[in-house]
């Protein structure tokens, strides 16, 4: 118990001191990384999010509960009535949609809608140090906070999206804007973050994504939101994330 104690305080000490280095003693994979596990991105965790879509003045809602365990995400729709136990489970980019009465998972993309702006992707964690090829722009602010920019393009097809342009504050390093784009440079959507959540990781309290507000730029005055709700880490199981056990 001494050895794992002691193991925990160097963690979260060195996580102190990550957050608290310069740019220039960390990578842009190790800012992305970071940003990432306020996305998600954790051996261990879970939360319930609630979409909320705004089009031409009707409000749909949809809530699920999720399930992530670094990039492999099990999720299961908890309402309303008629989307009931439906589930999705993405394994690194593969992903597969189930509702009670199939006989079998269907393979989804990422980029398939889900309801209003957001896409399957947008639910689950992200993986965008891994996933993207980054490339650092010049720092800007958002709303007041220094941020790290970064033009991020996809290494493959299988991600949510092919081009992401991201900020990530400099003081917790937390994505807080993004900017989404097609291969051709258009611009076809964009996102503000916030992270009121906070979880205990290797002993370090880090701030969780709260909420996520997607604007169609195509379509103005619409906007979707995404609120989540009673982070938790969690010792999850292998069979939540074994596909052969996925319509059980």
């Amino acid at each position: 118990m001494k050895r794992w104690t002691g193991l925990a305080a160097a963690s979260a000490t060195a996580f102190l001191l990550l957050v608290a280095a310069p740019a220039a003693a960390m990578s842009d994979y190790e800012i992305l990384k970071m940003a990432d596990q306020a996305r998600g991105n954790v051996e261990g965790i879970a939360w319930e999010v609630v979409i909320e879509a705004v089009e031409r003045g009707r409000t749909d809602t949809m809530k699920y509960d999720i399930k992530a365990r670094g990039f492999h995400v099990a999720g299961i729709s908890l309402a309303p009535p008629k989307h009931r136990g439906n589930k999705l489970l993405m394994l690194d980019n593969h992903m597969w949609f189930y509702k009670p009465g199939l006989s079998k998972p269907v393979p989804v993309s990422q980029r398939q809608k889900l309801m209003g702006n957001a896409s399957y992707g947008d639910i689950a964690s992200t993986n965008y140090a891994d996933d993207y090829e980054a490339e650092p722009l010049p720092d800007e602010r958002v709303g007041g906070r220094p941020c790290y920019v970064f033009d991020l393009r996809a290494k493959n097809s299988r991600t949510t999206y092919d081009r992401v342009k991201y900020w990530i504050a400099k003081d917790d390093l937390v994505g807080v804007k993004a900017e989404y784009y097609t291969l051709s440079g258009r611009k076809i959507k964009s996102a503000r973050m916030d992270y009121d959540n906070t979880v205990v990781i290797d002993g370090a309290r880090r701030p969780f994504i709260s909420r996520i507000a997607i604007y169609e730029e195509l379509m103005s005055g619409d906007v979707t939101t995404l609120r989540m709700t009673k982070p938790r880490l969690d010792a999850l199981p292998d069979r939540i994330f074994n596909l052969n056990l996925f319509m059980r």
